[in-house]
């Protein structure tokens, strides 16, 4: 893929991209075209120990708050200053409509932004206390080298959590993306070449997963994992990193409940589930998973929400035109396939869409199924796909249950004209992220993250940052 912010196709350790010529390469494709856009080199554990001995190196000096801010706001401002190359290289490896790539990078900017301003409560403090005759200051001291691992559903925005709080915190990083969306992390590193961060404070590696993560779990100097991906992969990192008992910061899988009950505004409720489901063609941990409709207003919905459906451009996304673009690769595309085929098999109805989409790439048609219930695979699993299952309920507690039922708890959604039923049924649900008459999902400003098996810890906002802070306390005597 030719762009001028990818003039070299390599990794990034010790303040400077490293190609090795001497082994294996993968290629990275278009989802839209199946068209080769780059052949990149395949580092395993020997360069991932390079990169996190780098990062061990760059532990020496920690920034200044005032020199961690500057490298914050100079970084939104290169990502503000380049959204339309960033954009392109977004659609070209993830295939998600433009106009989503240029939303992704300026929400990527927003972390940056955000943790600048955030700095203020790193300061230096004093308990307002003399405690056993001694006066207690805390620091928030950096934890040591960040692991990040990101995945490729949001290649810039997820390392963009990641990244802003680790630099916040003043953590020097290894960051490991998803060999299926290398490039945009690649041409993140050519504008953070060009700032003045010490070299080993930001390394990138890409290739053989599960060699570099053993690295990354392994290395005692590598004191925070950050990743984002699926409940199976967590857990193995999580083993993997307890001998050394790492802080983990871990957002996992997500089964998201759209709780509409008789009451809400079906309209608002359906423009929120459109703007909800079909961006990244259904590819979100927060997108909802399973629709759930109260019986009196069944009918409607899924008359109004089908209706919407039907409209749905299918296209690449660098096409303006396109509203839903490929999914991921065919392995994506054949999973959902089953998924709807084992729904109808138990008894579900398609009522819009349900098959491959034509062209050369992963595209599947929106789809609405009908008659859906918890024994399922799209009410067990995430469907990860532009298809809406649609189940109704009877009451509220049954809404409730229905909602619950599933071991993940990453974000819901409820809506109701009733503003006391929206809190009751808030507080009764295990999930991190709960929009109230909103589809909306997380913000640079607010913390985000999972219950249960969707994962620990918490990114953006204050929260974010102190993942990767230790607070050290230090007494000293009073005087007399």
């Amino acid at each position: 893929m030719n762009s001028r912010l990818l003039p070299t196709l390599a990794g990034y350790w010790d303040g400077a991209f490293r190609s090795v010529t001497a082994q294996p390469t993968f290629d990275v494709v278009d989802p839209a075209s199946t068209e080769v856009l780059a052949t990149l080199p395949t580092y395993g554990a020997s360069e991932a120990n390079r990169a996190v001995d780098a990062a061990v190196g760059a532990l020496a000096h920690t920034p200044s708050l005032e020199q961690r801010r500057q490298w914050l706001l100079t970084i939104e401002r290169e990502l503000l200053g380049n959204v339309t190359e960033l954009a392109r290289i977004i659609t070209a490896e993830n295939g998600k409509p433009i106009a989503e790539s240029q939303g992704e990078v300026n929400y990527s900017a927003g972390f940056f932004a955000d943790a600048a301003r955030q700095l203020t409560h790193l300061e230096s403090r004093d308990l307002p206390i003399t405690a056993k005759g001694h006066r207690w200051r805390l620091h928030h001291r950096p934890a040591g080298v960040a692991g990040l691992i990101t995945p490729w559903n949001f290649p810039m925005g997820m390392l963009a959590k990641k990244l802003a709080g680790a630099i916040a915190a003043g953590c020097p990083t290894v960051i490991k993306p998803s060999e299926l969306t290398p490039l945009s992390s690649i041409a993140w590193f050519t504008l953070l070449h060009e700032m003045d961060l010490p070299k080993g404070f930001v390394n990138l590696v890409f290739g053989d997963a599960p060699a570099i993560g053993n690295v990354l779990c392994e290395r005692m100097e590598v004191r925070v994992i950050s990743f984002t991906g699926s409940t199976g992969v967590g857990r193995l990192l999580a083993t993997q990193s307890a001998p050394n008992l790492k802080r983990m910061s871990l957002e996992l899988g997500g089964n998201a409940p759209f709780v509409v009950f008789d009451d809400a505004d079906l309209d608002a409720a359906v423009d929120h589930l459109m703007a909800n489901k079909f961006r990244n063609a259904g590819q979100t941990c927060v997108c909802a998973n399973r629709v759930l409709v109260q019986d009196g207003a069944y009918d409607e919905f899924v008359t109004r929400a089908s209706d919407r459906i039907r409209s749905l451009v299918v296209g690449p996304g660098a096409d303006l035109a396109t509203d839903v673009g490929p999914l991921i690769d065919e392995r994506a595309r054949s999973k959902v396939a089953s998924m709807v085929a084992d729904a109808v098999d138990r008894g579900a109805v398609i009522a819009v869409g349900g098959e491959s989409a034509p062209g050369a790439g992963a595209f599947y048609a929106p789809t609405v199924l009908t008659g859906v219930n918890g024994s399922m695979r799209c009410s067990q699993e995430e469907l990860f796909g532009p298809v809406v299952a649609i189940e109704r309920f009877a009451d509220e507690e049954a809404g409730i249950v229905r909602a619950n039922d599933t071991e993940y708890g990453l974000a819901a959604y409820v809506f109701s004209a009733d503003a006391d039923r929206l809190e009751r049924v808030a507080a009764r649900l295990h999930f991190g992220h709960v929009g109230l008459n909103t589809g909306t999902g997380p913000t640079p400003e607010a913390p985000f993250g999972g219950m249960q098996q969707s994962g620990l810890g918490r990114e953006g906002g204050l929260e974010g940052i102190l993942e990767y802070v230790e607070i050290q306390t230090c007494p000293t005597p009073a005087a007399p």
